[in-house]
């Protein structure tokens, strides 16, 4: 089971393996200069290593990553070899990464760096391309959005966290993307079913939680105590408002409460005016200062039409 997953990576398009880390020139030397770096004669066994390690610092600055804090977090990397360190290099960036964005990844990431491709890496793309379907070219948008992903186990996370997500619905045109490939780095017990439970304790069913998460799932990204349930709180309590609403516009969990949500209100509120809420929160700032002043203006003329009748 383990050959075929390590072999059908090497079925995929072949700009796999044929994309270069960048058209432009670089001002710091490449990866393969670092390697044949000729090294000068020692006499001594202990300064040949100091002088490896030393191009591994070197190449770790090259990238742009900590080479500190991927020593402290990764303590093998002192005694892996260089070739290894430019093997894992060479299979991110067959899919697509830039040489920016590898930097970016590793750093956040250090123990990537001595991971072996073959039975760490490619089973990953295996299954982002194979079982989630998600398109080769995307494959950059997917890893850049979501590095995790690529420490993250496929029998033990994403493969079952894929599962639960089409069972609830993520399928067909709502199928994972990557626009929402991070959801398949979150636990199913301690982070997506919590936040389905909650949704559920307003009032919603199973049904229309599944349909709220699909429309807007990053609905399963907010924390409960953080995002959700101060929202719910200031919806009902302050804007007294139905919580069907919430159902037909889940976008609203979204918007930032002290930013804009409440700000709104408290205007509209001052000039005893009322908006559905995808209107008095999707309009630009300087849409909604528009609309409220046209909406003062109706209000006023409203006011004289009365009094003159």
């Amino acid at each position: 089971m383990l050959t075929e997953m390590i072999i059908r990576p090497l079925h995929l398009p072949s700009q796999a393996l044929l994309i270069p880390h960048s058209s432009k020139p670089s001002k710091t030397p490449s990866s393969s200069s670092i390697l044949n770096t000729k090294n000068p004669p020692s006499s001594s066994s202990s300064s040949d290593s100091g002088l490896l390690f030393r191009q591994k610092i070197l190449y770790l600055e090259n990238l742009n990553v900590n080479s500190h804090k991927a020593l402290q977090l990764n303590p093998d990397f002192r005694s892996t070899p260089l070739s290894s360190l430019l093997s894992v290099e060479q299979c991110l960036s067959s899919f697509g990464l830039t040489r920016s964005s590898l930097g970016r990844i590793l750093d956040m990431y250090p123990q990537l760096l001595t991971s072996d491709p073959h039975t760490q890496l490619y089973p990953i793309f295996d299954f982002l391309l194979n079982e989630v379907r998600i398109p080769f070219l995307h494959i950059p948008k997917s890893i850049t959005r979501c590095p995790r992903i690529l420490v993250s186990s496929v029998p033990n996370q994403l493969r079952p966290t894929f599962s639960f997500l089409q069972n609830l619905g993520f399928v067909g045109p709502h199928s994972i993307t990557s626009h929402t490939v991070v959801l398949l780095v979150s636990s199913v017990e301690d982070t997506l079913l919590p936040k389905i439970q909650f949704l559920q304790s307003l009032g919603f069913s199973h049904e229309e939680v599944a349909t709220m998460v699909i429309r807007s799932p990053g609905l399963l990204t907010f924390s409960i105590t953080n995002n959700l349930l101060p929202k719910v709180k200031y919806f009902l309590e302050e804007m007294k408002g139905d919580i069907v609403e919430l159902k037909r516009f889940p976008q609203y969990f979204s918007f930032s409460l002290e930013g804009k949500i409440k700000p709104r209100h408290r205007l509209l509120v001052e000039h005893r005016l009322s908006l559905p809420l995808p209107v008095m929160l999707k309009v630009s700032d300087g849409e909604f200062t528009a609309r409220l002043i046209d909406l003062r203006l109706r209000l006023r003329l409203r006011s004289r039409s009365i009094e003159g009748m």
